[in-house]
């Protein structure tokens, strides 16, 4: 074990007497105790963390009765929801920033193998590139979704408060009003309830075979997820004397599995990002064609808050993951999972309780999957969640209105300089950009909110998993790059195909390569952060690719 180098080697006397001085017994430190790494990441900021440390003390425990000795440090956390609009540009650099925490702590203190408490949008993905990149045993355990409010029949939470934002925008309900309905969009613990990225990754490592079997859909308030955290606590343990290490279970054909499985519930865009990064660092190259790929293949089983009126409580009652897996069983390719079985064997196993709530193939709701990649002379690639899109808008022409800030294109709705047929684009928005590739709930909901129902949205920014309707983010290259996006100017015709997965502007080459000479970055404000994850994009796509114009 990894662990013998401060157990056994006379030169790391000094280092047993440090770790006594934190508490460990001497038995402890000169057995054959595996040492276990948590990475929890609790804070009471976010309310899919906010019950992590309860969490955490069970993992602890199962540590122990299996015959392993844990060790905790806190990992930070983001709430997308709490830092859009206000200052978002930092949620997606603080991915990597996790999985530069992990490697650091499991690193220096030569452990054994680690366990990631986590449940929102950047910090399980985060903890599933270090898995990637460090290969030591690892399980994850993501918290689980929070429950909505049934309101006379209306399921309430708080991601309805961006909608609401469009609303007091348009005129349409007063600030007061807005205020009132507060109460009835608190929830407490738990991710929010629909399939939202933080719902969608938690799927995705349930799916990879990093996580217990049902452990992506059981509630956050539940006591089966205490029974999960401490399953997680013995499974680690399990797994260092097995010696399983996640590229082991990470396979190549574990992540088709999970996109498949992502196209088929409809799952968030920011999978596109997230999935790929994951894969690289297990030393698996993934394109973003494969998602389009699959999804042409892939019918819609389930609708989600917010491209349909389940919450994952719905999945979970209709049998979780695993039911999904079921439906799929045709499609999926053999992978391991740390469960110890394969993905078609808790396939097999997979039971739907409600065929209204996890449909099968032969009655889909949609005959294609979750996401579309279109390309074009705007993009060299882009995507939608085309299963959140009204059929009437899979093709739509209209004049752009553009803007190179989300406060600007509110302004713009609250003085009616937006109308029906426009298509708003945010260029700027990306990596380098922004830069930190910031989520646009607040410019696409409030749209939403507004009553608009033909305006479409693109920019090189991306998207909440919250976002419905006509939005297309990812746009590939990035205006900060030299990207086409950057030449639209007020009043261009933009084409928009879903059927064809085309996006062009009605600009010759020569007209865009003309006003791309003329273009001026807009002056952002940087941190220190901002300015280094700036420079790491410049030259490079959102994926990490060398940029292609």
């Amino acid at each position: 074990m990894r662990s013998d180098i401060l157990k056994k080697k006379v030169e790391t006397l000094p280092h047993r007497a440090l770790l006594m001085s934190a508490g460990v017994s001497r038995e402890d430190i000169l057995s054959e105790k595996p040492f276990i790494g948590i990475a929890n990441s609790y804070n009471n900021l976010i309310p899919g963390h906010i019950h992590l440390n309860e969490l955490t003390q069970e993992v602890k425990r199962g540590v122990r009765d299996a015959g392993g000795i844990p060790f905790e440090w806190g990992v930070p956390g983001v709430c997308d929801g709490i830092a859009m609009f206000a200052e978002m540009r930092l949620s997606l650099p603080s991915r990597e920033n996790i999985a530069d925490n992990i490697e650091i702590m499991m690193l220096s203190h030569s452990l054994d193998g680690w366990v990631g408490v986590t449940n929102c949008d950047k910090i399980t993905p985060g903890m599933l590139m270090a898995a990637g990149r460090l290969d030591l045993p690892t399980a994850i355990l993501t918290g689980g979704p929070m429950k909505a409010n049934v309101i006379e029949g209306k399921k309430n939470h708080p991601i309805l408060g961006f909608s609401v934002v469009g609303q007091v925008k348009a005129g349409k309900m007063t600030l007061e009003q807005a205020n009132d309905l507060l109460p009835c969009m608190a929830c407490g613990a738990g991710s929010c309830v629909g399939l939202y990225t933080a719902n969608t990754m938690a799927v995705v490592t349930e799916v990879l075979g990093m996580s217990l079997t049902r452990c992506a859909t059981t509630l956050a308030t539940s006591e089966l997820k205490k029974k999960q955290a401490y399953e997680t606590g013995k499974k680690i343990v399990e797994l260092v004397q097995k010696e399983v290490n996640p590229r082991q279970i990470m396979t190549a054909e574990a992540f088709e599995n999970a996109i498949r499985v992502d196209m088929a519930m409809g799952g968030s865009t920011n999978t596109v990002l997230h999935i790929p990064a994951i894969a690289k660092e297990a030393g698996i190259d993934i394109d973003v064609s494969l998602f389009d790929e699959i999804s042409r293949h892939t019918p819609n089983l389930c609708s989600i808050i917010p491209a349909g009126p389940n919450e994952m409580a719905d999945i979970d009652n209709a049998g979780g993951v695993p039911a999904v897996l079921h439906n799929l069983k045709g499609m999926l390719k053999n992978s391991q999972t740390i469960n110890g079985n394969s993905i078609v064997e808790i396939a097999e196993k997979g039971k739907v309780t409600n065929s209204e709530v996890i449909r099968d193939v032969n009655n889909p709701i949609h005959k294609e999957g979750g996401i579309a990649v279109l390309r074009g002379n705007i993009a060299s690639s882009c995507v939608i969640k085309q299963t959140a899109l009204d059929s009437g808008m899979r093709t739509h022409t209209g004049p752009a209105k553009v803007f190179y800030s989300e406060q600007e294109l509110l302004d713009a709705i609250e003085t009616k300089k937006i109308i029906e047929g426009d298509v708003v684009v945010l260029p700027f928005q990306g990596p380098a950009g922004a830069p930190g590739m910031p989520e646009m709930l607040t410019p696409t909901d409030a749209i939403k909110g507004a009553g608009f129902k033909k305006v479409a949205l693109i920019t090189d920014g991306r998207f909440s998993g919250a976002t419905v309707g006509p939005c297309i983010g990812h746009v590939e290259m990035e205006a900060y790059n030299g990207g086409a996006i950057g030449a639209i100017k007020d009043g261009d015709i933009i084409e928009i195909n879903i059927d064809k997965r085309s996006l062009n502007v009605k600009l010759s080459e020569d007209q865009i390569k003309d006003r791309l000479s003329e273009v001026k970055i807009p002056d952002r404000k940087l941190t220190h952060l901002l300015k280094h994850y700036r420079q790491s994009y410049v030259g490079f796509n959102c994926y990490g690719k060398k940029a292609r114009l």
